[in-house]
């Protein structure tokens, strides 16, 4: 840990930074999926139906299925933290009572005398 409070990172030189390129991809992946260019082309999709379904030239199940592709994209990972919220709170969704009282653990033994030797006569064999 540096003085200032940074903390460096020590990189093998087996593994370089940038050798996995799975990993490369999936990173360009994301970006082309969720950049400005995929934001901007999204925006003439749902502009460009909307002009199309108030025309009359596409039906209205086509036009709402597109503008739903459009916000579950680019809402993903908000839908996926709620979704996960829900499996942590999920007392209320498996019909579990949440107001289930609280468990309580067992009562400690009682302490020993302060004057007991816990070693006396321990090694003494019984007759």
């Amino acid at each position: 840990m540096l003085a200032d409070g940074q903390v460096t990172i020590m990189m093998s030189l087996a593994d370089p930074p940038g050798s996995s390129p799975i990993g490369l991809a999936v990173l360009w992946l994301q970006g082309a999926l969720l950049g400005s260019i995929a934001i901007a082309v999204a925006v003439v999709a749902v502009a460009s139906v909307g002009l199309l379904m108030l025309g009359g030239r596409i039906d209205v199940r086509r036009g709402l299925a597109v503008i739903a592709g459009c916000f579950i994209l680019f809402g993903a990972s908000a839908i996926a933290s709620g979704l996960q919220s829900l499996l942590v709170d999920g007392r209320e969704i498996a019909g579990i009572s949440p107001d289930l009282p609280p468990v309580t653990p067992p009562p400690s033994p009682p302490a020993p005398p302060a004057n007991a030797d816990p070693y006396a006569g321990a090694s003494v064999p019984a007759r």
